[in-house]
């Protein structure tokens, strides 16, 4: 999962990437609300977790954008402020969710996982499921009744993108946006041979759908 951070007290931002980090998140930190909206307006992200008081633009006025642009991406409020009217007003533009500051570890990444089932990006905990097959965000396990095979880093984003949106094809440049990255130098034709390998892996474990390329599209998951 590709996490923005959104958060201006770097300090507090390099603990909280680290700690999600390990917790098998990807994410990126931006230290400004100009900064936060144009990174999300990439579309690029799973989650956003958005300070309030930031400076060139505040938390309230990067989320009123960002749902302006018909982005639906869950966003998580992270504020000092404990007034409810400021929970009310945030809510009602649009967070999925607010968090006070102080705030544990733990309880953020709880949040964050309720959020995610909520907009039914996770069906557990920790899994998404296609088909009777199972990708563990965590661990990079994908599993089919036959069995299971630990995926390598790239090729663990890549269907997991794919299982996120079954029902769509997945475009080239947003594969490689969230499987690199916005700085990535990545060649979009060597897609395919991570593709292949994943179709091999596929094939391995006898699941019950493959990927099939659209030509001059992208790729889509399809049903044998």
């Amino acid at each position: 999962m590709r996490v923005l951070l959104v958060e201006d007290e770097r300090e507090l931002s390099r603990a909280l990437a680290k700690m999600l980090t390990k917790d098998g998140y990807d994410v990126d930190c931006v230290y400004d609300g100009a900064d936060g909206l144009s990174f999300a307006s990439t579309g690029m992200y799973d989650l956003i977790l958005l300070d309030v008081i930031m400076p060139k633009l505040n938390g309230f006025e990067v989320l009123t954008e960002i749902r302006r642009k018909k982005l639906d991406t869950p966003i998580i409020m992270l504020t000092a402020l404990s007034d409810e009217n400021d929970k009310i007003s945030g809510l009602d533009k649009g967070a999925d969710d607010y968090v006070s500051k102080p705030f544990s570890i733990n309880e953020l990444l709880a949040r964050m996982r309720a959020v995610l089932r909520r907009k039914g990006k996770l069906v557990s905990d920790n899994k998404l499921e296609y088909e009777g097959a199972t990708l563990d965000i965590t661990t990079h396990v994908f599993a089919t009744a036959s069995g299971e095979i630990t995926l390598a880093n790239k090729e663990f984003e890549l269907l997991r993108y794919m299982f996120e949106y079954p029902n769509f094809v997945a475009a080239k440049d947003d594969l490689i946006m969230k499987a690199w990255g916005l700085k990535s130098e990545f060649e979009s034709n060597n897609l395919e041979v991570y593709m292949s390998f994943l179709r091999k892996k596929l094939n391995h474990l006898n699941a019950s759908f493959t990927i099939e390329s659209v030509r001059g599209v992208g790729y889509r998951l399809v049903r044998r």
